[in-house]
């Protein structure tokens, strides 16, 4: 840590020190850049440099390539909301994958062609399958519901519409069961009594959605989906592709020891009740039972795994050369039948594509104590849909301190500060692990949370309060410029 100055002004203990790209690095060390971006754009401010998705979806094509596997990624929109995101997406040749009308309509404007779009949303009112069917934007079919509503839409329509049959994988070999999508069973049923030609549709293809990341999960589901599309097929559809959804795993950090050593520490601090490195002793999804051998943890980890091995093409490698039938594995299944896979990936795809940074406005301690550290922002800024993000924060010295102002209340964080929000309420949190600040923090500093551009930046974001939303630029050459989608 000691020889990296932007890991050094702010850690954890333990450290779970955050993989920065080239140009966070550069952003980084330029603190009147930083201060001039929040100037400029207000607090917080979410940064994006959207060049690492050409490797990060280069991982994916290239290990389809390597098994023979046609293989196309459909970046899943819902992940980040810029227009930058949709220009990055284009130029490089991939798809969109939408879930709402403004999303599509957004993309459609943007000039994406049709057939580099899936629409996934969970709920499709009708004038949002009009809005995709008129236009020829290929539709995941969800539930029966759905589908039949679908029809009486296509229906009138002068050309065929394009459809894709979200299947539900059987929860077999330990599959988890899921909300989305209908048996196989369920849409041959289906098929028989609801004919697609009378409705002037086609059988594009067929979708899965499964939690979690697991490259024997999708392997199982890709199985049933092959299966199911050779019963399409005898029954005279064409169906020519397999989306398997999202759920391909990233890293963000380097370190795989660090992030153990995080929950060695954890684990011991919640069992022996004494201080923890988390807010009040949260335990991130774990609790302590009393046990008649003593106290024991409960619960499962309700954080996104933030190392994990392998990743993207690694991974997809490892989905496709699983063995399926004897001598059989993924790979040679789908080259058999000349079936394309799809992804939907969307916080691997950004990985490397965005930071979010936020001014400190205050500093001090709870009626108990507790050093607090007020930042320009709220919780629901860097937040996806699980207990907390862990990465540790980078500090970037703005403030009177830097400007070798003096000030009468210099603050040391050696002990360590919680970094709290501008919402009204005690559980206001942006990160709930206490962070250290060895040369103390100032008011006017800036603090950057790295790698939020995939969810963590939008997902949840709240104008509560009337608070505005953040800002968000995007890297045009030189400069950073105010996103579209901040422009209506």
């Amino acid at each position: 840590m000691a020889t990296d100055p932007l890991r050094a002004a702010a850690h954890g203990t333990p450290p779970l020190a955050a993989r920065l790209e080239p140009w966070m690095r550069d952003l980084l060390s330029d603190p009147g850049e930083c201060d001039r971006l929040l100037r400029t754009y207000g607090s917080p401010v979410n940064v994006h440099d959207f060049t690492p998705l050409q490797r990060n979806a280069a991982e994916m094509v290239q290990s389809g390539a390597r098994h023979g596997v046609p293989l196309r990624v459909f970046v899943a929109r819902k992940a980040n909301k810029t227009l930058g995101l949709v220009e990055a997406v284009k130029d490089l040749g991939h798809g969109i994958d939408v879930a709402s009308e403004r999303e599509l309509r957004q993309v459609l404007d943007l000039g994406m062609s049709p057939a580099d779009i899936i629409l996934t949303a969970a709920v499709k009112p009708e004038r949002l399958l009009r809005l995709a069917m008129e236009r020829g934007v290929p539709v995941a079919l969800d539930n029966l519901d759905e589908a039949l509503l679908a029809q009486q839409v296509s229906s009138g329509l002068p050309a065929p519409s394009p459809v894709v049959l979200r299947m539900a994988p059987e929860p077999a070999e330990g599959l988890a069961p899921t909300r989305f999508g209908e048996s196989a069973e369920t849409w041959l049923s289906f098929l028989d009594d609801h004919p697609l030609e009378a409705a002037g549709q086609r059988v594009d293809g067929i979708h899965f959605h499964l939690h979690g990341y697991s490259a024997r999960d999708r392997a199982v589901a890709l199985t049933q989906a092959i299966e199911f599309i050779d019963r399409l097929r005898e029954g005279g559809h064409a169906p020519s592709f397999i989306d398997m959804g999202g759920g391909v795993p990233m890293s963000y950090l380097n370190d795989g020891e660090q992030w153990a050593t995080f929950w060695e520490q954890h684990e011991a601090d919640l069992l022996d009740g004494g201080t923890t490195q988390t807010w009040r002793g949260d335990g991130l999804g774990l609790r302590v039972e009393d046990h008649s051998e003593g106290p024991r943890l409960t619960g499962v980890r309700d954080v996104y795994p933030y190392h994990q091995s392998p990743v993207r093409g690694e991974w997809l490698d490892a989905v496709l050369t699983t063995q399926i039938a004897p001598g059989v594995t993924v790979a040679q299944a789908l080259n058999e039948r000349g079936i394309t896979l799809r992804c939907e990936p969307g916080r691997s795809m950004l990985d490397g594509c965005g930071l979010t940074l936020a001014r400190v406005v205050f500093r001090k301690h709870t009626s108990d104590g507790v050093p607090i550290v007020g930042l320009e922002m709220n919780r629901t800024q860097c937040r996806s849909t699980s207990a907390d993000f862990l990465v540790d924060p980078v500090l970037v010295r703005t403030g009177s301190q830097a400007r070798g102002a003096s000030h009468k209340e210099a603050w040391n964080g050696n002990d360590g500060a919680f970094l709290v929000g501008a919402y009204c309420i005690e559980a206001e949190l942006i990160l709930r692990r206490r962070i250290c600040f060895p040369a103390g923090i100032d008011v006017g500093d800036v603090i950057a949370l790295p790698n939020t551009a995939g969810y963590l930046m939008h997902i949840l974001e709240s104008a509560s309060h009337q608070i505005p939303l953040a800002a968000n630029v995007v890297r045009s050459g030189a400069e950073f410029v105010r996103d579209g989608i901040d422009l209506g």
